[in-house]
């Protein structure tokens, strides 16, 4: 299969040219580096970013349920799995990136995460309605694959579960039927890339 006709990577655009890594910032793994592959459309959540998300979240994630359904180079969810997360199920449509995603894993020993090569989109409406506690969407930029991912992925959390969603403008909850009843609970942005947690309201 050709570049031109390969799926992009999911998750995130690094520049093209000379391969560079990001780093697992806490947690078991910490400082870890994991490589940024030369594939179009991969665009890995900055280490500074994930550091301002766990924060957020509170830094240790022990058996929480995650889902990462765009993973890309595995920064999120790597990064969950380090910081204590019982189940990481990484998503991936890039067959390059699917097999990068396994080798980390098994030179890592994470038996929490589990790396499926599949669309995430479809994958997702497959799954158990509140199977989880945290969902990343970090989908490709451009590709108008947002808004179909949030309306898949609200249905999948806890009722005290967080979805992280970044994006290439700052997300509108009123443009989102699929987040009525839904908060922003914190946000940032960082050079183009907008950064939002949010949570269900009146979830106690």
């Amino acid at each position: 299969m050709s570049r031109s006709s390969a799926p992009r990577a999911s998750g995130a655009t690094a520049s093209r040219g000379k391969p560079h890594t990001v780093r697992i910032i806490g947690g078991d793994w910490k400082r870890t580096p994991l490589q940024v592959l030369d594939i179009e459309g991969l665009r890995p959540t900055p280490d500074r970013v994930r550091e301002t998300l766990f924060n957020w979240l509170g830094q240790r994630l022990d058996g929480w349920r995650c889902l990462d359904l765009f993973a890309g180079t595995g920064a999120l969810g790597f990064e969950a799995a380090s910081r204590g997360a019982a189940r990481v199920l990484m998503v991936e449509r890039n067959g390059k990136a699917a097999r990068q995603l396994r080798e980390i894993r098994e030179r890592l020993s994470a038996q929490a995460v589990e790396v499926v090569e599949a669309d995430g989109l479809k994958l997702a409406a497959g799954l158990p309605p509140g199977s989880f506690d945290l969902v990343f969407l970090d989908p490709p930029f451009g590709e108008s694959l947002l808004s179909r991912a949030l309306e898949s992925s609200a249905t999948l959390l806890a009722e005290a579960g967080y979805l992280y969603v970044e994006s290439g403008e700052p997300l509108e909850l009123a443009d989102a039927p699929a987040l009525a009843g839904w908060q922003i609970v914190r946000q940032g942005k960082a050079g183009a890339v907008y950064y939002h947690l949010l949570q269900r309201e009146n979830h106690e």
